[in-house]
């Protein structure tokens, strides 16, 4: 996604229709159309945008905790953690060191993937690939209203969330089911935020499923 890891880097451009922009592009380039996308946290945000935005182009989503019903608090947390500026570290084991306290549940080899791939070398040792000022955008740009965007998606979607997320609280979920009853909702029990990579067996298996179904 633009900000993040070796794709480009604007000044401004954060905002949900444009990562939805991206995606559309996209799939235009590879000609892969209608796609189903897979989304977690943000990218979940961004593939339910792109249906909306873009409903020739998608066929379904699976959108993974997230919701349009976060809560500011949350929201709080997250945009001053982003805020406190990226760090340095000396070596690739200081950053596994950090990503393993920092995500407690996330097992050891996909703690080892983040460090490998979304750090580099810079001056003084290794630094987020990410974009500082990117992030602090995109964080800014989470607290928009998506209720309507949700409302109105005509595609398919499958709505996963953590049993103990703290991104997405059993409130936000139960909103959510409110808004689309007809959105088909797995809850995973034991993993938090990151989904995906607590359990991907179980995430697999949903994906599959209603793909399949």
């Amino acid at each position: 996604q633009r900000g993040h890891g070796l794709s480009d880097k604007p000044e401004t451009g954060y905002a949900a229709d444009d990562y939805a922009d991206d995606i559309a592009a996209l799939i235009r380039t590879l000609d892969r159309g209608p796609a189903i996308l897979v989304g977690h946290s943000l990218g979940a945000r961004n593939s339910a945008v792109a249906a909306a935005n873009y409903p020739e182009l998608v066929r379904s989503v699976v959108a993974i905790d997230f919701t349009p019903y976060i809560e500011k608090e949350v929201f709080d947390v997250l945009e001053a953690r982003v805020n406190g500026g990226a760090q340095t570290f000396d070596d690739l084991a200081a950053v596994e060191a950090y990503l393993a306290a920092r995500y407690p549940n996330i097992p050891a080899p996909a703690i080892r993937i983040r460090a490998e791939t979304g750090y580099a070398p810079a001056e003084g040792g290794l630094r987020p690939l990410a974009s500082p000022e990117a992030m602090a955008q995109t964080a800014d740009g989470l607290r928009a209203d998506l209720t309507q965007t949700y409302r109105d998606l005509r595609k398919p979607v499958l709505v996963m969330r953590g049993g103990i997320s703290k991104l997405v609280s059993a409130d936000a979920l139960e909103k959510t089911r409110a808004l689309r009853p007809d959105f088909p909702v797995v809850v995973v029990p034991g993993a938090d935020h990151y989904v995906n990579e607590v359990s991907p067996d179980i995430t697999a298996q949903s994906i599959s499923n209603f793909i399949d179904a």
